[in-house]
């Protein structure tokens, strides 16, 4: 999940991305090493999980004090259960920080229901003076539905002397990032504020339906971008393509197609129905149908199927038809 949000902010051409990690620290910065080798990841441990707050300041100590006193740097802080958004957010934030001169610029959306979020409290000229959980709110804080969506630009010779005046003051007893907040705006310091267009680009993961929902549009987004480069899909929601998939134009996919991992699927290929491909390469004008194939390769024009198995490795020659019910072996 967190790959979505470092693609998003690789696009955004930032100096360094360092990487906060807390429970199974290890297993998760070998994931992410192994999944993005040339990605130029850092990566600090919260070894205690003491709140946002104390999660951004173990953050902070990947920086030299040089680095944090640029009068002209920034830090984004950003979630990393966040898989939908975009890289043009991330810019629009950053931009509408620097326009404003702000100290911090808060990425908020206006949700129907606000439940669970902390809400986003204005004042004077409508500038964000505090942000407050939603355990912690008044009665006429929580009709507020303006809320929270964690995703920060500071002003990074701000946001270490801020973090230090904060306490864990609160039902939790964990010091939240968003206490920051008050401290700037009653220090002085502008915080301003940029609205989703699409607040559900901003929802976080917490649960498996999120989850799924997440996978969804994401899914979405990868087959419209194919469409648009001339792949047709006849049933795009029964299309399944791992962004790592490569497909040539004039490719056309079938209901209940998915391809996983590295597959190439050459020019005028058709795939599906009914057809898994894992790592595969499908060379053009091939046609395979109700077929499962790991790690296989399968010569142009190719015929395959219905209901064949390429096994790990099974090499297919062009112009094969070996009929339905095949086999294919190393």
């Amino acid at each position: 999940m967190v790959l979505y949000v470092l693609d998003a902010l690789n696009d955004c051409q930032v100096d360094r991305a360092v990487v906060v990690v807390g429970h199974g620290a290890d297993r998760v910065t070998a994931k992410l090493l192994n999944a993005a080798p040339e990605a130029p990841l850092e990566f600090v441990e919260q070894s205690v999980q003491r709140g946002t707050g104390d999660a951004v300041g173990v953050a902070l100590t990947a920086f030299t004090a040089e680095e944090l006193d640029h009068a002209e740097a920034d830090l984004l802080v950003l979630p990393g259960d966040t898989p939908l958004l975009r890289a043009s957010t991330i810019a629009e934030l950053v931009r509408v920080h620097r326009e404003t001169d702000a100290a911090c610029t808060v990425l908020t959306a206006d949700m129907v229901d606000p439940s669970g979020y902390g809400r986003v409290v204005r004042g004077r000229d409508d500038r964000v003076v505090r942000v407050v959980e939603h355990r912690d709110a008044s009665d006429a804080e929580l009709a507020i539905t303006e809320i929270n969506t964690s995703i920060y630009c500071f002003r990074a010779s701000l946001l270490g002397p801020a973090l230090r005046r904060i306490t864990p003051q609160n039902t939790q007893g964990e010091y939240y990032l968003t206490d920051v907040i008050e401290v700037l705006a009653e220090a002085g310091y502008r915080v301003s504020a940029v609205v989703a267009a699409d607040g559900a680009e901003t929802s976080g993961v917490n649960d498996r339906l999120q989850l799924a929902s997440a996978e969804a549009e994401l899914r979405r987004r990868t087959n419209e971008a194919w469409m648009r480069q001339g792949v047709t899909m006849v049933d795009p929601d029964r299309t399944y393509i791992d962004t790592t998939v490569e497909l040539a134009p004039d490719v056309t996919l079938f209901p209940d197609t998915m391809l996983q991992g590295n597959c190439v699927i050459g020019a005028g290929v058709r795939l599906g129905p009914n057809t898994h491909l894992v790592d595969s390469v499908i060379e053009s004008g091939a046609f395979l149908e109700h077929t499962v194939g790991r790690r296989c390769r399968v010569g142009e024009r190719a015929v395959i199927g219905p209901y064949a198995v390429l096994e790990d490795g099974s090499v297919i020659p062009p112009d094969a038809r070996p009929g339905p019910f095949y086999t294919a072996t190393t």
